[in-house]
């Protein structure tokens, strides 16, 4: 049998960056996976995700967001990899009403406050100012905007991919293709059972996205919510007003949680990546479904893209399914297993996880050492 000092279950975003906070302290340590990550089975795939430090979901996280960029840079020197593209960000509301993302207030007026409680530098852009800045967009007449030159977007799969191999250069063993069969806790010890090998490790952290579900008494298996999202590349059309967007974008265009929209600048000249957020639940991860049909992508065109940008095509070369695993009140649930207390739990990022994902993994690292 086995023996380590930490165990990782789950080596996504937050769990491959804690396998490697871990692995620099020179103890025994062991990331486990059921896929093989990075990979296309979760919430960290397609291509790319956004980094903003004001974000609307809660200044607590501002921290968390600051810490990952810097974090990013550190791996950028360590590895002369691409990981982090700081092109500026924007937030755009253009409806009649505040746009509201989990309840509360307009999420435009909490990133402005976030802003300016905690000194990230930003500018307002006023309808008139914002057209002649960006006149890809139709916002209509009462459209503003918050722009943020720190912000940015990410390689989530090259991120993940760099902690792992930083993780098992400092001596981490990694196991994929591993899903946990049984975890209990005796004498001292955790024991995590799979296929093939028992493990027995001194502190675990379970950082699993939405298959925390699997982990969890029925009583709290409601209060993580799966939902599919997909992300879709729309075709630009030759000379478009859209291949001189440099920032990410995010666009509140009216009052409901979906009515949203947020997208990247071009990477290969020909599509922009766009996506929208949904919240209809599905029980568990593997009853997702990960085709998207061409019905679903006329929709998309129509509901959402129709009327809102200048020169893009009607047309989508390709769409990708991921999912998110969101809470109530869209915060992370960082706690003790309740059963376990050798066993931190990791989950629901709900959607704006990645941002802080490198941070909240060194976090972690340094909770699960603390005796």
């Amino acid at each position: 049998m086995l023996e380590v000092d930490y165990a990782v279950v789950g080596l996504g975003a937050v769990g491959s960056a804690a396998l490697y906070f871990l692995s620099q302290k020179g103890e025994s340590v062991l990331g486990i996976d059921r896929f093989d990550p990075p990979h296309s089975m979760g919430s960290s795939h397609g291509e790319t995700r956004i980094t903003r430090l004001a974000v609307g979901e809660g200044q607590e996280y501002v921290q968390l967001a600051k810490r990952s960029q810097q974090i990013w840079r550190e791996l950028e020197e360590l590895t002369k990899e691409d990981l982090f593209r700081q092109v500026g960000g924007i937030l755009i509301e253009s409806g009649e009403q505040p746009w509201v993302k989990y309840g509360g207030s307009s999420f435009f007026d909490k990133t402005c406050d976030y802003a300016n409680s905690e000194s990230v530098p930003h500018e307002i852009l006023n309808q008139k100012e914002l057209k002649e800045k960006f006149p890809a967009f139709e916002t209509g007449s009462k459209g503003r905007a918050y722009y943020e030159p720190s912000a940015g977007y990410v390689f989530p799969e090259k991120i993940i991919r760099t902690q792992l191999d930083l993780a098992a250069k400092n001596g981490a063993k990694i196991r994929v293709h591993q899903p946990v069969q049984a975890i209990r806790q005796r004498e001292g010890w955790v024991e995590i059972q799979l296929r093939e090998e028992t493990i027995r490790a001194k502190k675990v952290l379970i950082s699993v996205g939405g298959w925390v579900k699997d982990f969890l008494g029925e009583n709290e298996k409601p209060k993580f919510k799966i939902c599919r999202q997909v992300l879709h590349w729309v075709k630009l059309k030759k000379g478009s007003p859209m291949e001189s967007v440099k920032p990410v974008f995010m666009w509140g265009y009216g009052a409901e949680p979906t009515d949203f929209l947020y997208g990247f600048p071009s990477l290969d000249g020909k599509t922009v990546k766009l996506a929208t957020e949904q919240f209809e639940e599905i029980p568990h991860p593997s009853f997702l479904d990960r085709t998207v049909n061409k019905e679903e992508q006329d929709l998309f065109l129509k509901d959402k893209i129709e009327g809102k940008f200048h020169g893009l095509l009607p047309e989508i070369e390709r769409s990708e399914v991921c999912f998110y695993t969101v809470t109530e009140d869209a915060k992370f649930v960082i706690k003790t297993h309740p059963e376990m207390e050798r066993v931190l739990l990791v989950s629901a990022c709900s959607g704006h996880g990645f941002k802080h994902a490198s941070a909240l993994g060194e976090q972690l690292a340094s909770e699960l050492m603390v005796d």
